[in-house]
């Protein structure tokens, strides 16, 4: 890889809902859809800004997810310090990744996310009751955003949400460090619950996915304890922090762009295709890693064996050979093809869920607070660093 044009990577957000200039100028000014970068320890790796270079990248076997490899890009140095850890579903490769896969699959089809719908909309409607009581100004993030996705996926794996402040702690802790300490104390404490909570199930037995696990899984030895653990832990977390971010963030940016919130509003039949463009629009799982097993041909380069790729979800989703008016939040639009769930065997397992909780959320959120605004300038709301989940640390809001 060639010194010249290296894009450091990540790089912060200089608005929360665009990413930065530098990944959409490889691909638009440089007509580079896979360019070199250079990482924190200045490790080169390959960046992926096209979409259809990522999507052919992400369905390839010939990368792998496998964050035991000493070749595993990471990003962040708390993240690389900790990389002993073994991450379940999201850092194994097939067939591995397909039998643990299979065991999820059931619980986050479109048609048991459908049946969750009445209870997701009962959770947007007790908490917009609370705080609509409470009265203005409030937090939309910690009133609203985050307890919305945590309530719903504690009710789906059978986690009880009166520890929600301990998880949520330690998830923030796990994604945003910000050292590698806080990264393995977090894990370890969340390991730490998980057993507790597991064994208390094995003596009494409950109705969430969990439970189910541990009936159909570990009790017949086709996982262990501690990949059980593990995999709780993934499911947790991703449940929660993801959805609570597209949520707020997906607020503030309806805000900001009046008019895309006003067809929003005066149209249910909008929603699904709403949701799709905000997801694309804003792709705040940001920088997804892998490494070559294999050499692969693509965008016009060569990624040789051992080489660490990045694709860049935000980029991707931005690419003006897809997208008519790429940086632009129409609501109309069909962004089906977007890769904010990432593709291929690791797209993700809760999509369909995150869906139907934006939507709802959402909607619901417009329709009870038509005043909805800002309680403060929109410079002044403070958003998260680039090598984290994207979103806002906190949403004034008034009515």
């Amino acid at each position: 890889m060639a010194d010249a044009e290296t894009i450091s990577f990540p790089q912060n957000r200089t608005c929360p809902y665009h990413p930065p200039t530098q990944y959409l100028d490889a691909r638009r000014d440089m007509q580079r859809p896979v360019a070199p970068a250079r990482l924190f320890d200045g490790r080169k790796v390959w960046l992926v800004t096209g979409l259809a270079e990522a999507r052919a990248l992400l369905v390839d076997p010939r990368l792998s997810s496998n964050r035991e490899n000493p070749a595993f890009p990471f990003f962040a140095e708390r993240l690389a310090k900790s990389s002993l850890r073994r991450v379940e579903l999201l850092g194994v490769d097939d067939p591995e990744h397909n039998a643990q896969r299979r065991m999820l699959i059931p619980s986050f089809t479109v048609k048991r996310t459908a049946a969750l719908r009445p209870q997701i909309q009962q959770t947007v409607d007790g908490l917009l009751d609370r705080m609509i009581e409470q009265g203005p100004p409030a937090d939309l993030v910690g009133s609203f955003a985050l307890p919305v996705p945590s309530m719903v996926i504690c009710a789906l794996l059978g986690v009880p949400y009166a520890d929600h402040e301990f998880f949520e702690g330690q998830s923030r802790r796990l994604l945003r460090g910000p050292a590698a300490t806080d990264v393995e104390e977090a894990r370890e404490a969340l390991d730490d619950y998980f057993r507790e909570l597991i064994e208390q199930k094995r003596a009494t037995p409950g109705e969430g996915l969990l439970d189910e696990l541990i009936a159909k899984q570990l009790e017949t030895g086709a996982v262990d304890h501690e990949q059980l653990v593990r995999l709780a832990e993934i499911l947790l977390v991703a449940g929660h922090e993801t959805t609570a971010n597209m949520i707020s963030l997906g607020t503030f940016t309806l805000l900001q762009h009046p008019d895309q919130l006003a067809r929003m509003r005066e149209s249910d039949d909008l929603m699904p295709s709403a949701v799709e463009e905000l997801l694309r629009f804003l792709s705040i799982a940001d920088g997804i890693s892998r490494v070559a097993v294999q050499d692969i041909e693509v965008g016009g380069v060569t990624i040789r064996e051992g080489d660490g790729v990045v694709l860049s979800t935000a980029a991707s989703n931005r690419d003006d050979a897809v997208y008519t008016a790429p940086d632009e939040l129409d609501l109309g639009r069909n962004a089906r093809n977007h890769v904010a769930f990432g593709f291929g065997i690791h797209q993700c397992l809760g999509q369909n869920l995150a869906r139907a909780e934006m939507e709802i959320a959402l909607r619901t959120l417009c329709r009870r607070l038509p005043e909805l605004r800002l309680a403060v300038p929109a410079e002044e709301v403070p958003f998260k660093p680039g090598d984290t989940i994207q979103g806002l640390l906190e949403l004034p809001v008034t009515w």
